[in-house]
């Protein structure tokens, strides 16, 4: 080997150890990693329910339900609901008013039936709640009911990261 050769190869090598090892993710007593706060930016909060809504499509596909279309009248009173369940602070589905699912997909002016409501308290992202949804049995016959036509999709999400997820599914 030339001179010129074991100089480079010494001098990579150096380089090489320079560079910063990757620390292990921090495990939870589970043993998984611990899961990294997740914030939604006001640009991923527009593009949100659309990805929610690809999914759920995607789940709908696989099972030979017809697609669904994201309805401005069920998102509104997923939003609304999102919202009050923080200030609630426990995930059901009953609005701090006593209102039902039914009552604010009537309350803002939803003309087709409700066929049912989904909802969460969580820290992750929609795609991971609607995989989580998917593994219960009653959030699982809303996602893919066959009768579904029309989506609506809100979150609230707290300061302290805590994000609150609703989806409505109607005719």
């Amino acid at each position: 080997m030339n001179r010129r050769t074991a100089l480079i190869l010494l001098a990579s090598t150096a380089l090489a150890a320079c560079a910063p090892t990757p620390t292990p993710p921090a495990l939870g007593p589970n043993g998984k990693p611990l899961p990294k706060l997740y914030r939604i930016s006001d640009t991923d909060g527009r593009r949100l329910p659309f990805r929610a809504l690809d999914a759920v499509n995607a789940l709908r596909q696989a099972s030979g339900a017809p697609p669904l279309t994201l309805d401005a009248k069920l998102t509104a009173a997923a939003e609304t609901h999102s919202r009050d369940m923080s200030l609630q602070n426990r995930p059901w589905h009953f609005g701090s008013d006593g209102s039902s699912p039914i009552d604010r997909a009537r309350r803002v002016g939803f003309d087709g039936r409700l066929l049912g409501e989904a909802i969460s308290e969580t820290y992750e992202t929609e795609l991971e709640t609607v995989a989580a949804w998917l593994q219960e049995p009653g959030p699982r016959r809303v996602l893919l009911d066959p009768n579904g036509r029309r989506m609506g999709f809100g979150y609230f999400q707290e300061s302290n990261g805590k994000i609150w997820y609703t989806l409505n599914v109607g005719t």
